[in-house]
């Protein structure tokens, strides 16, 4: 960081702020303590008819592999709506959000996703520019060795391995891939 956000000062020093524990940038000519916090991304583990939707995604990271749609939150979003949002917008899919189905931590890529639990009202989809391919899965028919990111992957997992499809999972990796 080089220059203060709230001024546009460049009188920033790294160090820990009174009465915390964390080096923040802080600003020598307003006093404002800048924190950076971790990026909050929603998706969701949308089911037709017994099948779950993925998306082969059309842009990096993770270029060609398999994905549940999910996106950053954007500000002023509810979690549950930026999530819908991120689907209509890689999967052309409608979803009515049941549930939180997991949390997932990437400590090291300060990244902590939020996947939903959703049913489709229809069965339909369509290719955005942000995926070739989208497609509903049954189980044994995921592409396991091409799901593009640890969050993905676990959230598929938790899904099948509890039939009853209650409860939120949690769970955390060092990396996102």
């Amino acid at each position: 960081m080089k220059y203060c956000c709230e001024c546009g000062s460049d009188a920033l020093t790294f160090a820990i702020p009174c009465g915390d524990n964390r080096e923040r940038f802080i600003c020598s000519d307003c006093d404002v303590v800048h924190y950076h916090n971790p990026r909050i991304i929603v998706g969701v583990l949308a089911v037709f008819e017994g099948k779950v939707l993925l998306c082969r995604r059309a842009i990096e990271p993770r270029l060609g592999l398999w994905n549940l749609p999910a996106g950053f939150l954007e500000n002023g979003e509810s979690a549950e709506k930026g999530a819908a949002r991120e689907t209509y917008e890689e999967a052309l899919a409608e979803v009515n959000i049941e549930r939180l189905h997991c949390v997932f931590s990437i400590p090291s890529g300060n990244q902590v996703y939020l996947h939903f639990f959703a049913t489709m009202p229809t069965g339909e989809f369509g290719v955005t520019s942000e995926s070739t391919e989208v497609k509903l899965f049954a189980e044994h028919e995921i592409p396991w060795n091409e799901i593009a990111f640890s969050s993905t992957a676990f959230a598929l997992k938790k899904y099948f391995e509890h039939p009853s499809h209650t409860g939120t999972h949690i769970g955390s990796a060092a990396n996102w891939y």
